[in-house]
Order: structure tokens, then sequence, then C-alpha cells
């Protein structure tokens, strides 16, 4: 089977839903950004905090990627992420998920989870390395690199004690090659027809052989990065 390019979700989803089965029972987790809650799935053991600004109404502005439909009602606190009213060292463990490339500016949302966190406590964090137009007008960042994480994590306050890449440079050329039909229809008003479709088949048949032989390219491009980190202190 020609699966290449199809595991972003599903490795992130995996990612998450390890870590968090590893949180002690009972501790209190900040859902930052939580959209429509999909990952509140993985908390049932914990003290499940849901928070988000709430204007993203699945539609947006009309333009890139949408949603279509997107029910934030379900929020414990709707609130800027970088101005959440709790007080300091309220969570035992935050996730922010694809979150960061929706925010103005993320740093000041990295110091106010770092604030929330109680010290040794955990931060989850993913976003795209790189990543199409999509909650439009509410995206501002195409992705981050590695890089991001390791300078400005420990600016506030945070030790990264796992990072991982999400997928390759392959898997992530296959993962747009395998966009295209809707793309080209959506944008060219182009249909691709039995040719463009082997083409593209014989193209994922050739991305998924070198991904299987991968030797490091997601340095060059992947999905993401997985990001645990500790908050600093006793």
């Amino acid at each position: 089977m020609i699966d290449v390019g199809t595991h972003n979700e599903s490795n992130r989803i995996s990612w998450v839903g390890r870590i968090v089965a590893k949180i002690p029972p009972g501790a209190r987790i900040l859902d930052a950004g939580a959209g429509e809650r999909r990952y509140e799935q993985f908390c049932q053991h914990l003290e499940y905090v849901a928070q988000d600004f709430g204007e993203y109404d699945g539609t947006g502005d009309g333009t890139g990627l949408q949603h279509g439909s997107w029910n934030t009602t379900r929020m414990d606190i709707v609130s800027d992420i970088a101005a959440i009213p709790e007080p300091d060292a309220s969570f035992d463990a935050i996730m922010c998920l694809e979150v960061l490339e929706h925010l103005p500016d993320p740093l000041p949302a990295l110091h106010e989870l770092s604030r929330l966190l109680r010290p040794g406590g955990r931060l989850l964090l993913t976003a795209p390395f790189c990543s199409l137009t999509h909650q439009a007008p509410y995206h501002y960042s195409t992705g981050f690199n590695r890089f991001y994480y390791d300078l400005h994590l420990p600016e506030c306050g945070l030790k990264i004690v796992e990072i991982e890449a999400n997928g390759n440079y392959f898997e992530y050329l296959a993962q747009e090659l395998r966009r295209l039909p809707s793309i080209a229809n959506r944008y060219a008003r182009d249909q691709t027809g039995l040719l463009d479709r082997a083409a593209l088949n014989r193209l994922l048949q050739m991305l998924q052989r070198f991904s299987q032989d991968d030797k490091g390219s997601s340095e060059l491009l992947c999905f993401g990065f997985h990001v645990l980190a500790r908050k600093e202190g006793q």
C-alpha cells in the first residue's frame, strides 16, 4: 500500500496520547488553544481545562483552507492565550497543539504558559514546520523549525526533555502531492485526468521508497516537531 504522506495527524495523535498517558492521575492539565477539544479523549484520568480565544467559526475569511464549521462553545476559559485568567503555577501540565502558527506573536504566549505551569510541570508543544494557509485570517506563520524551540523555550524557563520530527522531507512532499488534484481544481479550474493520476501515483511510489530509506531529511523539512518541555525550578 502506498501510504507515504498520510501520517502527519496520526503521528501527532499517537505522540500526544503516549505523553499524556504518563501524567499522574488527578493532575490538572490545560489545553491552550483547544479548539474543538479533540485531545480531551486522552485526559480522562486528569482534570482537563480547555481554553481558546473563541473567534474562529470554521469559515474565517473564506481564503485558503477552512474547516467549514468549528465549535468552540464548550470552552472553560475564553481569553487571549497570552493573558489567561489563572494564578501562577495553576497547572501540572499544558498542551498547546497546532496553535503557535495562529498567534501574531507566539513568544508572549509561551511566557504565559510557563507562568501557568508549576515547577516541574510539563508542556506539550506541536506546530507545523511548514503549513498552507488555514483558518485565515488567524494564520500568521508558515511554521516552526526545531531551532525556534531551542532558542526560545529556555528563555521562558522551560527545558526541552524530548523533541522529535514528525515525518521527513519525502513525507511532506507526498502530503502536498496528495492535495494536488483538489488544489488544481480550486485554483486552476482544472481536473486531473487519467495520465495525471498515473503520474502522481508514480511519484508517490518513488517518495515512499525514498522515505523508507531516509537518513535524516527531517533536518531540511518535515510536518513539524513534537516537543516536550519541563518548567525549571523545584
